[in-house]
């Protein structure tokens, strides 16, 4: 096909696409403990409903242990390449409800943004697999697998081993993973580096019962008090992780100017940046401490009573390089070390990932930037870092070490994934939809 015909064909798919895109907002796939998972089935179900109608001859949903995830397969043609198009069909809790402008499993369309939970990540990705294929019908000039998880939000436990376990049935020369961003509405990028993670949850008990404020109060320090000055040394005056032994490193040139980062970010008016050096530094290759979570008496229900324990979940996002168990020990040392007044404490692991960096040189990441500079009409696409984690790269470079790996996305600086009121550039989605029915092109033509 021409780049006219894949216009043309990928425009064609729009309406349907966004239908169905809707359709699949509609489904509250969270796949975290607590939450009906009949729904995460009902989403694995659509989705292999939609690469059946796409024209892939075989199509499974597969588990290992863990929510559903689909495959769908359709075999490359004599000579040509297989490409891996990989989403998730899963998607984060709601938070707040009060919070969202409309109803956030309803796709609502407001000046030219698609809101809804999993409207940008990631059933869009999904959606953006599906009008590539759409698009070329029976004419797809590579082979294609496309491979939808069902937990990524929740930490993709089962995902090594279902890739193990399909490992020759989704073996490919290239992976595109539709999980990640543009560098601006208008400027396309591929990521090529990731930080890691670490949640855990961290102890303090400082009694073995609550006791009366007034009594015992300026005697014995309770949890909460104890807590906060616990987490106090996690940073130091200036904002930066004051935490021995984990790795700092340098991001790419690019730069991100602090009037557009407070504007996307949402920062109150006055709000101080925290930490030293240059921002993309800070958010891509150098470690965060971020406090999710306090358990504690809610205000309206606390007694005048010394809390005895109180717990917090901590995240740490460590950069490019670093090892996820060794953050966890030189955190754990770090918060032993410091407890105040011979309190308790104890640090418990809930989840890590490891970071990735991949080295975007060859022809095939040149077919890409090809791809995304016609699609956004010239504009060259860039390099970025992405402060997140996706924590199976590291998995999918390790199964299959000679696949050319991009991470592309659907997502903008104003997506607000994970938040309320998520949302998806309707223009740009387009772009993306396009960006990949071109790719596959170029990818065949690289392997010729």
């Amino acid at each position: 096909m021409t780049e006219l015909d894949l216009r043309t064909a990928v425009a064609a798919t729009q309406p349907g696409v966004r239908a169905d895109l809707e359709r699949l907002v509609s489904i509250p796939s969270i796949a975290f403990d607590g939450f009906d998972h009949s729904h995460v089935q009902r989403s694995a179900e659509a989705v292999a409903e939609l690469l059946r109608g796409a024209g892939l001859p075989d199509v499974k949903i597969v588990s290992a242990g863990g929510q559903p995830a689909v495959i769908g397969r359709r075999p490359a043609p004599p000579g040509a390449p297989t490409v891996l198009l990989y989403a998730h069909h899963d998607v984060q809790p709601i938070g707040d409800a009060s919070q969202w402008q409309t109803p956030p499993f309803t796709a609502t369309e407001r000046d030219g943004r698609l809101y809804g939970r999993g409207a940008a990540d990631d059933k869009a990705g999904v959606m953006a697999h599906v009008s590539a294929l759409r698009a070329y019908g029976d004419d797809l000039p590579v082979g294609v697998v496309v491979f939808v998880e069902g937990e990524e939000e929740f930490g993709s436990d089962s995902l090594e081993r279902l890739l193990v376990e399909h490992r020759d049935e989704i073996a490919a020369d290239v992976i595109v993973i539709a999980d990640s961003g543009n560098w601006d509405v208008g400027v396309p990028a591929l990521t090529t580096s990731l930080r890691g993670i670490v949640n855990f949850f961290v102890d303090v008990r400082t009694l073995d019962h609550a006791v009366h404020s007034g009594m015992f109060g300026g005697v014995f320090p309770d949890a909460l008090m104890t807590l906060v000055r616990l987490l106090g040394t996690l940073h130091d005056d200036a904002g930066d992780v004051a935490v021995a032994g984990l790795v700092r490193g340098q991001a790419s040139a690019l730069d991100y100017p602090e009037d557009r980062l407070r504007h996307e970010s949402g920062a109150v008016e006055g709000l101080q940046l925290v930490g030293t050096g240059r921002v993309v530094d800070r958010m891509w290759t150098k470690p965060s401490v971020s406090i999710l979570g306090i358990d504690a008496p809610p205000t309206n229900a606390a007694p005048n009573a010394l809390v005895p324990t109180a717990r917090a979940k901590v995240s740490v996002r460590i950069a490019p390089g670093d090892n996820p168990k060794k953050a966890y020990d030189a955190v754990t040392a770090h918060l032993e070390a410091r407890v105040p007044w011979g309190a308790s404490v104890s640090v418990s692991l809930e989840h890590d990932g490891e970071p990735c960096v991949i080295d975007a040189s060859g022809p095939m990441y040149d077919a890409a930037r090809a791809a995304f500079r016609e699609a956004w009409d010239g504009t060259d696409p860039v390099d970025i870092g992405v402060g997140g984690s996706i924590p199976f790269i590291a998995t999918f470079q390790s199964l299959f070490p000679d696949a050319a790996i991009l991470v592309t996305g659907v997502e903008d600086p104003h997506a607000r994934a994970h938040g309320p009121n998520e949302s998806l550039h309707l223009g740009e989605f387009g772009r993306v939809c396009l960006a990949e029915a071109l790719l596959l092109r170029n990818v065949a033509q690289v392997k010729r």
